[in-house]
């Protein structure tokens, strides 16, 4: 008999999923957020350059899971779980130099809320990621997670709309923040110009997370359903 030349492949060591490139890149992450936090009212700029350059290795991470066939589950947690504790560290930070601050209170809630039901939906249904949405009914959301630019430019609106506002605070006294904005309007900044552009972005993105919410529920809710329908 002809011996099978074929090699099987080689299983990784759980050392080295740990320190695949992508891995890395969001370990860098979570200690330059750290930092960045350190100093957000000593030093605004300095900050925000960290912070928004973290926010940018959140797609480079994922350019390098594909391009070192270096994908993992704990790569894609990590990157979550990164993004949502920096979104949720910032919109905090907000909701003390902004009155009401229950507003970022909320849309803090809204973000790790729907992220996290869409995540459990996901594996509910047995997907591998919680970007696949091609069964949904709501074009928005197929157009959100099925278009990387569409994606992409909504999450950068959204970060560059915090960041701003923060920029905008001169100093940790509380703020009206419709006084603010209509200040940073009038006004014509570089900053205050980000803010109006930024808008329509994270508006978009904030209609995608109750959708995503709502989605993901149904998805639980139809779960138990037909779980107690089983003999």
């Amino acid at each position: 008999m002809a011996k099978n030349n074929k090699s099987r492949p080689i299983k990784p060591s759980k050392l080295s999923v740990y320190l695949y490139i992508p891995n890395i890149i969001g370990y860098t992450r979570v200690l330059m957020n750290c930092y960045a936090f350190a100093i957000c009212f000593s030093n605004k700029w300095l900050f925000c350059a960290l912070y928004f350059i973290s926010f940018v290795c959140d797609g480079i991470d994922g350019w390098a899971a594909r391009k070192f066939n270096q994908v993992s589950t704990f790569g894609a947690v990590l990157d979550m779980v990164t993004d949502r504790i920096s979104t949720a560290s910032l919109l905090v930070i907000l909701s003390q130099v902004y009155r009401p601050g229950m507003v970022f209170l909320s849309l803090l809630a809204l973000d790790i809320g729907s992220h996290w039901l869409q995540m459990y939906s996901t594996f509910l249904l047995g997907k591998a990621s919680h970007k696949d949405v091609k069964d949904s009914t709501n074009w928005l959301f197929k157009a959100y997670y099925g278009n990387r630019m569409f994606m992409a430019y909504c999450c950068v609106a959204c970060e560059v709309l915090y960041i701003s506002l923060f920029l905008l605070a001169q100093n940790e006294t509380e703020k009206k923040l419709m006084d603010v904005l209509k200040a940073s309007i009038t006004e014509g900044s570089l900053v205050s110009v980000l803010v109006v552009l930024s808008l329509f972005g994270w508006a978009i993105k904030q209609l995608v997370n109750i959708i995503q919410m709502k989605t993901a529920s149904d998805v639980c809710v139809l779960h138990d359903i037909n779980k107690k329908e089983r003999p």
